[in-house]
């Protein structure tokens, strides 16, 4: 069928696709497909929250990876047109998306924030320049391919009881690779992407140590700790898992608290989505600042320890 398809590679995320995808699919008044890895079980789940027909593919041998799937998406595609095949921003999702686009020869659009119809053409939003600028890509040709970053769009919500089709897709053909192991990256870290309250530490601070001031005000406020680039990737102070900004992660917490951040564009990019901004630096004129709902000027080294009183006062 013609519509909008779903790549489901991750469970959580394919839901968040399913409402992008649903809401251009009304657009351009067509129906939502989703193209499942053969986990039957969650076909009449992706049917509840919107798909209108799942198509599942073969389970894959050990030695084998989801790149495999590619010619079989692309076979698939070019017999029944797709609009638009919408695939998730994670490493696995974003080789999947390249290696369909190209055997589709068609264009994809990486690391897409948003999306609309106008007239006969699906319209997609993507940051450039570090975040920037919005760069807006009109695709032509069908279908359009992109890449979705997690969190850009809500999950999509159950109807129980919608009615749907299955279609089970062909097994992939042998490929010349071969994988010969799979080492999974240790992290060291708790995930802080879905925290609801982030106080990240800048380059504001003098020495490792001080860190701690960071972690007992999050601890304070229930929340977790993040860093800029430098604190992790040329001090190493912090790991990189808590990075936060265009080359790290994307946060969306209900607080942010930047605490000797100077607010580099590369890094505003990562908290864009806070209800909440604050900021604590000694230079006025830091960027920080011109992105705040509320901010102090003053050394951290004294405003610091004030603070951690006033919240250990305030908790009792």
């Amino acid at each position: 069928m013609a519509g909008i398809w779903v790549y489901a590679d991750n469970p959580s995320l394919t839901l968040e696709l399913l409402t992008a995808a649903s809401s251009i699919a009304e657009g351009l008044k067509t129906g939502v497909a989703v193209i499942l890895s053969h986990d039957r079980d969650r076909a009449q789940d992706y049917i509840d929250c919107g798909a209108d027909e799942v198509f599942l593919l073969p389970p894959l041998s050990g030695d084998r990876s989801a790149g495999d799937y590619a010619p079989v998406i692309a076979d698939a595609a070019r017999e029944k047109k797709p609009d638009a095949i919408l695939v998730a921003g994670t490493s696995g999702g974003k080789e999947i998306a390249a290696r369909v686009a190209a055997r589709l020869d068609t264009g994809l659009c990486g690391n897409c924030i948003s999306m609309s119809v106008e007239g006969d053409s699906l319209v997609m939003d993507r940051f450039m320049y570090g975040g920037a600028a919005v760069q807006k890509v009109a695709f032509m040709a069908k279908p359009a391919l992109a890449t979705i970053p997690p969190r850009a769009y809500e999950p999509s919500r159950p109807t129980p009881g919608r009615q749907g089709k299955v279609e089970e897709l062909p097994a992939p053909p042998i490929s010349g690779i071969k994988v010969a192991g799979r080492r999974g990256r240790e992290k060291r870290t708790e995930d802080i992407s879905e925290a609801q309250v982030v106080v990240c530490a800048g380059r504001g601070f003098e020495k490792k140590e001080d860190l701690a001031m960071a972690r007992e005000i999050a601890d304070l406020l229930g929340g977790s700790v993040g860093c800029t680039r430098p604190v992790s990737e040329e001090l190493h102070w912090l790991p990189e898992e808590l990075c936060i900004g265009l080359s790290g992660i994307e946060v969306k917490p209900a607080l942010y608290l930047g605490i000797g951040v100077s607010g580099q564009i590369q890094h505003v990019t990562g908290i864009r989505d806070a209800k909440i901004v604050s900021a604590v630096n000694k230079d006025e004129n830091a960027p920080i600042f011109a992105v705040a709902d509320m901010g102090i000027v003053g050394d951290l080294y004294e405003v610091l320890p004030k603070l951690i009183s006033a919240l250990k006062k305030a908790k009792g």
